[in-house]
């Protein structure tokens, strides 16, 4: 059973997604907040695997509560919520160690994949949609120095080449397919480039390889 936590200000949409999730066999809906304070509040009692938690919220915004959710260590995976899919809300909750986000109008069947997706340990974000973000924010990333941090120095040279696909937008398939490599190898490379970056995820590892300069967005 997913034990899924919802926070929202708004007690109509927190009523919406719980007669949604109530109605599969293998969730629960074990506490409700009305802001950043409160979810952080369920994160602590320990009762929810994931927190679907808006972004825009009274008292404590839903990114500086994911920030202190997600780095409370053990903590359960925070699945955004955002009016607009290129939000700057957003990106900020990707870095914060958000497991992903979605629209708040999204059809009931891309929440419940996504909560099930969270809860697995993958993430809702794919890489291309992270690309198509960060491009938007261009303006946001040039006022980053462009020098790469030292930890991109404990790469070895196949893991920065697998980094930069998985910037590109590549799935694991896909960088295995142009790189010549199984799959597994490419999963193995991820996980060790998460681990020398001490990344949570590969979202945050296209945040840095942006903000490093390692990958350069696209201008329009």
């Amino acid at each position: 059973m997913i034990r899924v936590a919802l926070v929202d200000d708004q007690e109509l949409v927190r009523a919406g997604f719980r007669m949604v999730l109530e109605a599969q066999p293998d969730m629960s809906v074990t506490g409700e907040a009305a802001d950043g304070l409160g979810a952080i509040d369920l994160a602590g009692q320990g009762s929810a695997d994931v927190i679907v938690m808006d972004v825009r919220m009274p008292r404590l915004d839903g990114v500086e509560a994911a920030r202190r959710i997600c780095a409370a260590g053990d903590a359960p995976r925070v699945l955004m919520l955002t009016t607009f899919d290129l939000d700057e809300y957003a990106f900020a909750a990707l870095k914060a160690g958000a497991s992903g986000f979605l629209l708040k109008d999204v059809p009931p069947q891309e929440l419940l994949f996504a909560i099930r997706s969270v809860h697995c340990g993958d993430r809702v974000v794919a890489p291309s949609t992270t690309r198509r973000l960060l491009e938007r924010f261009v303006p946001l990333l040039d006022e980053v120095p462009q020098v790469p941090p030292p930890d991109l120095a404990e790469l070895t040279e196949r893991e920065r080449e697998v980094l930069i696909q998985v910037a590109a937008g590549l799935s694991n398939a896909e960088i295995a397919e142009r790189l010549f490599v199984s799959e597994a190898t490419v999963k193995t490379h991820v996980g060790r480039i998460l681990a020398k970056l001490g990344l949570r995820d590969r979202v945050q590892a296209v945040v840095l390889a942006y903000e490093s300069g390692l990958v350069r967005a696209r201008r329009s």
